[in-house]
């Protein structure tokens, strides 16, 4: 198998330490400053990843190629992002993959519309909504960098007020008064469409829950995602003392075709035969 080497404006993640990584464009006669030294980024061109590189003060740091955790870690923030436990969970919960049409809102620092972008692939099509133009902007830049902007179509707009887009495979939200949008989410989703919601307090689910049960959705779950680092090492392995606790909570539910007056009416008739058959039954 041919190895991938770097080139000249690709992106690279320098590692020096698992606390210690830098995400850097590689850019011929440009430096990059680091305590322990600076990089010659022109030596960058043309190595594989994970080849090291050595800094002018004698570290050698080691050359990896960004993955998916990388880029949205990374992100440029002017807001709080979706952690990849999250963004994860909220992957899987969607049903989302290569051809997949969604609508997410808010974009904000565009961390989870990169992660669905990523699944959608360029055969799919993420339509994020958001209303501030300077998170818009922010998002972009993470997109573009991540080379994933392609799969993305970014709008302004306020999904409270509606959904353009119709035949979805999933809607995601991540704004502060969900519930407002599910009418619109319903009508926008293909049948047996999904929609995930993610709130950091519970009074938003509950409120988003109750309107997702009005609204004829089904499967209804909510989910909080903790997860807990170990640190290892023989004989004093154990887990670490800070953690990323609470993030937010995970509800997802999937859309039914509601019943048609015919099939309701059809319904009561087939149970008023039932218990007049069963009430015969028990008179003679």
């Amino acid at each position: 198998m041919v190895s991938e080497r770097i080139a000249e404006g690709d992106y690279v993640l320098i590692y020096l330490d698992s606390r210690r990584t830098y995400m850097i464009k590689v850019e011929a006669g440009k430096t990059f400053h680091t305590h322990k030294g600076y990089l010659k980024l022109d030596e960058l061109i043309g190595k594989e990843y994970g080849e090291p590189i050595k800094s002018s003060l004698g570290i050698f740091f080691t050359t990896l190629k960004p993955a998916l955790t990388d880029y949205i870690m990374k992100s440029s923030r002017n807001t709080q992002i979706t952690y990849p436990k999250d963004a994860a969970l909220i992957v899987i919960f969607s049903g989302i993959g290569p051809g997949s049409r969604v609508v997410e809102s808010g974009t904000g620092t565009g961390a989870l519309t990169t992660a669905l972008a990523h699944y959608v692939g360029s055969t799919g099509k993420v339509y994020t909504y958001e209303l501030r133009s300077e998170f818009q902007k922010n998002a972009a830049k993470n997109l573009q960098r991540s080379k994933l902007i392609d799969n993305v179509e970014m709008k302004t707009g306020d999904v409270t007020m509606g959904i353009e887009e119709r035949e979805l495979d999933a809607v995601i939200l991540d704004l502060a008064t969900p519930w407002l949008v599910i009418p619109h989410a319903y009508a926008a989703l293909k049948p047996s469409g999904i929609i995930v919601s993610f709130s950091p307090t519970i009074d938003q689910v509950i409120k988003t829950t109750e309107a997702l049960r009005e609204n004829s959705f089904v499967f209804i779950e909510t989910v909080e995602c903790i997860m807990r680092a170990m640190q290892v090492e023989r004989g004093k392995t154990r887990p670490q003392t800070l953690m990323t606790g609470h993030t937010g909570y995970i509800t997802h539910g999937r859309k039914i075709l509601e019943l048609r007056q015919e099939d309701v009416k059809e319904t009561e008739t087939l149970h008023e035969t039932e218990e007049n058959k069963a009430s015969s039954d028990e008179t003679a």
